[in-house]
């Protein structure tokens, strides 16, 4: 077996970076396997995530940029489909990549080192995300600082011929940086959605400030609180979870608790919460799962086009 340069074995590289480190077309044709046009990798190289975003890369042209839910992804989002990989490029610019999608424009929007700019990738997520998807995205990404409401507006307004522009544009009314997890924005935009009280997120029920809940609704002493995995499998979460339930047990707080079951049933968790509100003395009319509710689940795009032609 011939020595290999060790910079081939680790990961994607370049046909011409195989050429000039003296690789034979035999040699690379034997123990090497092609991933795209010109980009190859060792036969026995585990493909990770990141080794197919570096394949994309080497095979496009070096002016694409990274956008939309890829572009949030590196950011640490931990939602949204892995593939394509979305690229944007300028000009009408036609390449056919396993697993990769290059989207065409007139114009690029903002970029950075990594690809377009957070905004701007926020704004290309929006062409093609459910509304409900949009919330819990824009939550996360205000939570985090990756953005600003006013740089989306901004951005937006500024170019609303963009795909997504003027869908990123009707969502920021409908976000709030203050959650501090993907699902729960989910619940708090059901709960909006069906009609119920809009919660406050994350404050302190109690008034040395120790006691903090997800979704809170003062007036009738009653919280929402979502339990991820962690809350099962860290111990310490665990056991604090255990105190603050004692605590509002003991200061006659109602609470319902959310969990990945209960988000398979919206319906249900927002009834749920429907009666215990109602037992506190909310006079509110029962949840509503119409128009507002189906929209949740539709694509923005479709949202945004119907609220346009009612208002227009």
């Amino acid at each position: 077996m011939p020595d290999l340069p060790p910079e081939l074995l680790s990961g994607p590289f370049t046909l011409a970076r195989s050429r000039e480190l003296g690789l034979t077309r035999r040699v690379l044709a034997r123990h090497f396997r092609r991933l795209h046009h010109g980009v190859w990798v060792h036969r026995d190289h585990v493909m990770t995530h990141d080794d197919r975003l570096v394949a994309a890369r080497l095979a496009l042209p070096t002016r694409a940029r990274l956008t939309g839910i890829t572009r949030l992804q590196e950011l640490g989002l931990p939602f949204g489909p892995r593939y394509p990989l979305r690229f944007v490029i300028q000009g009408d610019h036609h390449l056919d990549i396993d697993d990769v999608f290059l989207h065409r424009t007139k114009r690029l929007p903002p970029t950075d080192d990594v690809g377009v700019t957070p905004p701007a990738a926020y704004i290309a997520y929006c062409a093609r995300a459910r509304v409900i998807d949009a919330i819990k995205v824009g939550d996360w990404l205000l939570r985090h600082k990756h953005m600003t409401v006013e740089e989306v507006r901004k951005l937006a307004l500024t170019e609303l011929w963009r795909p997504g522009a003027q869908e990123a544009n009707w969502v920021l009314d409908h976000l709030d940086g203050r959650a501090r997890s993907l699902p729960e924005s989910e619940v708090r935009a059901l709960l909006v959605a069906a009609g119920l009280p809009k919660p406050r997120l994350n404050v302190a029920v109690d008034d040395e400030a120790q006691v903090i809940c997800d979704l809170v609704y003062e007036k009738y002493k009653t919280v929402v609180e979502h339990e991820g995995s962690q809350h099962q499998e860290d111990r310490t979460q665990y056991t604090l979870d255990l105190g603050r339930y004692a605590w509002m047990r003991r200061n006659d707080v109602e609470y319902v608790q959310s969990t990945h079951e209960k988000l398979t049933h919206p319906r249900s968790l927002v009834g749920e919460v429907y009666v215990v509100l109602g037992g506190r003395g909310y006079l509110g009319p029962p949840p509503d799962f119409g128009q507002s509710w189906r929209r949740l689940f539709t694509s923005l795009s479709a949202a945004v086009g119907r609220e346009y032609r009612v208002s227009g």
